[in-house]
């Protein structure tokens, strides 16, 4: 254990990401979001065999037992993928990255649906508090009324943005599935190998030739996504998820300056003040699974004979 070494990946993760989405962004007027999605899903797996090569994992590291559990998990996150892309080109990258994080607050809600894991009060005033964060985030956009048609589609960006999050948070409950028969590199290439495939299905709605400037985003899009993921789940080797989750947030302030500085987008009082909300749900949520790993961690050594 190396908790500074894994706050450290994190923080490059998170940074790597945002770059992510900013190359994705960069390209949203002009690239259909299945395009995008085909070059981010595409490019990452080269890195991954790299990754796997300087591992010396290659012979055992994609082997899978699950194969239909990474079918869907590809499903659902490809989606996500998809629907955050789209809402991308709608919306400022400030006001994404925010809505995004109702994904660790909905995964609790759906771990408790399909996995049954146990939902107690604090952490429920948690989820609760977080998804007011978010309606507060979202409420501006949603002008039903507006006849202006820019309100309009950032109504829809905002609608989409909300749809991956919750595919977002379906996602992570295939994963906690599949981490009990697979490895972390297999989850991520297949889940590489199915965006890419589905993606492709989106062909006939208008794929088009990128410029060179929008190739080398698209490229770059795919790398950094395949890089970062990598860099995250390195983190979790050197430190546990209670010290390294709340470093996601960082992402927030990284999307602020990449939105004024690159957009020209400014973030709005009613946005900060959703995403402050949401951020102290994420944070109460944090703490809450530290609390209850050390009691498992407890009784698990009482349990444990002694001599």
């Amino acid at each position: 254990m190396n908790p500074l070494r894994g706050i450290l990946l994190k923080l490059l993760s998170v940074t790597i990401f945002v770059g992510m989405a900013s190359c994705v962004k960069a390209v949203a007027d002009t690239i259909p979001p299945g395009e995008t999605v085909f070059f981010r899903s595409l490019f990452a797996i080269p890195v991954i065999f790299v990754w796997l090569a300087w591992q010396h994992d290659l012979k055992e590291g994609l082997k899978t037992k699950n194969p239909m559990g990474h079918v869907w998990r590809g499903l659902v996150g490809t989606t996500a993928m998809a629907m955050s892309f789209t809402a991308l080109g709608l919306l400022p990258l400030p006001e994404v990255t925010a809505i995004g994080y109702a994904a660790p607050v909905l995964t609790v809600i759906f771990a408790a649906m399909f996995l049954g894991e146990p939902v107690r009060v604090f952490r429920l005033s948690a989820v609760v508090l977080g998804l007011v964060g978010v309606v507060v985030i979202l409420t501006p956009r949603l002008t039903v009324m507006s006849v202006d048609a820019a309100d309009k589609m950032e109504a829809i960006g905002a609608f989409l943005t909300l749809i991956a999050a919750v595919f977002a948070a379906l996602a992570q409950v295939f994963i906690r599935k599949l981490v009990g028969t697979e490895t972390t590199a297999a989850i991520v290439f297949y889940f590489s190998v199915t965006a890419t495939l589905l993606s492709l299905l989106t062909l006939p709605y208008g794929w088009v030739v990128p410029e060179l400037p929008e190739l080398a985003l698209l490229i770059m899009a795919g790398i950094f996504g395949g890089i970062a993921q990598i860099l995250l789940t390195m983190s979790y080797r050197f430190a546990d998820t209670s010290v390294i989750a709340p470093f996601e947030y960082i992402s927030i302030l990284l999307a602020v300056i990449v939105g004024y500085t690159v957009f020209g987008e400014v973030p709005t009082s009613t946005t900060l003040a959703g995403v402050a909300l949401v951020i102290l749900a994420g944070l109460i949520i944090i703490y809450r699974e530290r609390k209850l790993g050390i009691e498992r961690s407890r009784q698990r050594e009482a349990m444990t004979p002694q001599g």
